[in-house]
Formats: C-alpha cells, sequence, structure tokens
C-alpha cells in the first residue's frame, strides 16, 4: 500500500538527504498549500449546503399560511363529520401550504357522548392504542390551539382512520371502500384521536390533508363591521 502523505519526504539514499533540504522544504510547502485549499474549498462546498438549505426552510415558511374564518362547522362539513351539540372547547384551523392542505378540528365531550360518537363513526378497520407515546414529536399542528399532539399520548389513547361515506355502501358503488380494508389513503378519510383526558371527559382530535386549493376556502370580509 503506498501511503503517502505531502507532509513527508520521499525516501532516497543516505548520500541524497543531506542535499535535499531544498527539496524537503519544497514538499512541506506543497503539502501545507495543498491541504489548505482542500480545507479552503470544503468550507466553501459546506457553506453552500447550508445557505440552501436556509433558503429551502425559509421558503418552506412563506409557503404555509392559516386561512381565516375558520369555524368547527366549517371544517366538519369538509370532513365529513358532524360537530356535536354538546361538544365543548370545539375549534377549528386550515393550514394552507404549497403541498397540500391541512384540517384541523377538536373538541371535547362527555365519555358517554365520545362513546356515542365513536360508534356513529367507526374507523376503517378497528380502533387501535397506541404502544408507546411518541414524546420527541415535535410540536406543529394541534399546537396552533395550545394543545400537545395527540401521538404524545399513551394511556388513554384510541385512534383510527374514519372514512365518511365509505362504511355500509355496496361494493362498487361511488364512496364504497377500496378492495384493500387496510388502504387508507382515500383523500376522504380523516385520522381521528380520542383520548380521555379526565375521569369523565375526552378530547377527539381530528385532521385531515386535502390538495392545495380543493376546499373554497370561506370568504372573510375586510370591512370593518358596523357599530352598535
Amino acid at each position: 500500500m503506498n501511503d503517502f502523505s505531502p507532509y513527508r519526504t520521499p525516501e532516497g539514499p543516505e548520500r541524497e538527504v543531506g542535499g535535499s533540504r531544498g527539496r524537503r522544504r519544497g514538499w512541506v510547502v506543497a503539502g501545507v498549500t495543498t491541504a489548505a485549499l482542500v480545507v479552503a474549498g470544503t468550507v466553501v462546498v459546506e457553506g453552500s449546503l447550508l445557505s440552501g438549505g436556509h433558503d429551502r426552510a425559509a421558503e418552506r415558511e412563506t409557503d404555509t399560511r392559516w386561512a381565516e374564518g375558520i369555524t368547527p362547522e366549517w371544517m366538519g362539513e369538509r370532513m365529513g363529520l358532524d360537530v356535536p351539540a354538546t361538544a365543548r372547547s370545539a375549534q377549528a384551523a386550515y393550514e394552507v401550504t404549497s403541498r397540500f392542505d391541512t384540517g384541523l378540528l377538536t373538541f371535547t365531550l362527555t365519555r358517554s357522548e365520545a362513546e356515542a360518537y365513536l360508534e356513529k363513526h367507526p374507523p376503517s378497520g378497528r380502533w387501535l392504542t397506541p404502544t408507546a407515546a411518541q414524546s420527541d414529536t415535535p410540536p406543529s399542528d394541534f399546537s396552533h390551539f395550545g394543545l400537545p399532539e395527540p401521538e404524545t399520548f399513551k394511556n388513554g389513547m384510541r385512534y383510527g382512520d374514519v372514512c365518511p361515506g365509505t362504511v355500509d355502501e355496496p361494493a362498487g358503488t361511488p364512496g364504497a371502500l377500496a378492495t384493500d380494508p387496510y388502504d387508507t389513503s382515500d383523500e376522504n378519510c380523516t385520522s381521528l384521536y380520542a383520548h380521555d383526558y379526565a375521569p369523565k371527559r375526552t378530547r377527539i382530535y381530528l385532521r385531515t390533508h386535502f390538495e392545495p386549493g380543493i376546499s373554497p376556502l370561506p370568504a372573510t370580509s375586510s370591512a370593518p363591521s358596523p357599530a352598535g
């Protein structure tokens, strides 16, 4: 193996060592210069990559916005799911991005009301329980309401994909379930999380994704409301 290093002098006969100081100095200078160029090139490349990553992150951030005028009733209609009249702390939001839009809806019910709601809106498959809490889940969606993400809970949590209009319909009809019962890629499906956060109350989390612009947003008026 030729273990060559620019910092090492080439080996030669003993009689040439004494007369090779100039050449040895040249090897050292050349080696230092080469190493400096390599380091400088690496810094430039890494700086360009870091700058590019920063630009991309900034671009994603500018492409994201929360729509105005989103109500729980409007969001429930887009999801195909109702908001019970007895629901408390109902909140909804719609995030617009360049890749896809995200609809969010959350509210609380009593334990008995929640059981009735889950029975009315069964999952595609069955309700699942997490094996562990994903404590490293970063705040993203429901933090918009000041709430922890549902994935960060383990105890008292059930979840599944609810697909309105696809249950109890004959196969082959529009909206019927796909042949694969585990295929939850249907755009009409909504992720539902039910968290028993208190002895007598349950919080419902609903999240669904849309293609950009697939749902016309509610019209908002910029004119000031009349006084009185």
